[in-house]
Order: C-alpha cells, then structure tokens, then sequence
C-alpha cells in the first residue's frame, strides 16, 4: 500500500502557475506509474498526467500537453505537477494515484488501475 498526500492547490488567475505536491511512502517497489487526475462535481474523474516509475517517461492528456508537466524527486518521495497557462477549464480538485505492477494500465488511462489515492487539493481558476 502507497501513502499519498497533495498539496499546493489554491485560487489563481487565468494565464497564471501553480505547482502541485504529492508525497508519497509504503510499498514504492511495487510501483508501475504514478499519474495525476482531476475531477469536477458531476464529472469523472480525469486523467491528467502519467510517469512510468521505472523510466521516467511521461504521458499526457491532450488537454495539458504543453502546459502542464510532471515530475519527481525520488530522494524527497514527491511527484510534481506543474501547470502553466492555466485556464478556468482546469478548475478541479486534483488528486495524485499510484498504479501497481500488478494492473499496470492501458491507454486511456483509467482511474480503476489505480489503488492508491491521495485526498485531493482544490484548484481554482478565475478568468
């Protein structure tokens, strides 16, 4: 089991930054991807942004690519998102998962490869 915490959401202006935080602890080992989904009230929940935990590689919705990245610091346990140019679309609360080698995951990307998730952290963009 992965222990995830985010932090980092808050209330920002169209065209502005914000840098989201995930920390994580447990059973890293068994770890295939970590990703980023985010949600709005009604909606499913979305996926954002991937890293395969063995590479590196990064994978992105279409809707982020080019402004939003993800990244980690192993010797800090924590993945990032930066997003930049963000847009009143990006309104949502965010969560981080972690996906195990035990279900890996397909394209799309879907929140039922994920066992561990985070609590979530508000992100809110006015225009």
């Amino acid at each position: 089991q992965v222990h995830l915490v985010e932090s980092g959401g808050g209330v920002v202006q169209a065209g502005e930054s914000l840098r989201l935080t995930c920390i994580y602890s447990g059973r890293i080992i068994d770890t295939y991807a970590m990703g980023w989904f985010r949600q709005t009230p009604g909606k499913e929940r979305e996926f954002v942004a991937g890293i395969w935990w063995a590479s590196g590689d990064t994978y992105y919705a279409d809707s982020v690519k080019g402004r939003f990245s993800i990244s980690r610091d192993n010797a800090k346990n924590t993945l990032y998102l930066q997003m930049n140019t963000l847009k009143p679309e990006d309104t949502a609360v965010y969560y981080c998962a972690e996906c195990p080698r035990a279900t890996g995951w397909g394209t799309p990307v879907t929140p039922d490869k994920f066992t561990s998730w985070g609590q979530g952290t508000q992100v809110t963009v006015s225009s």
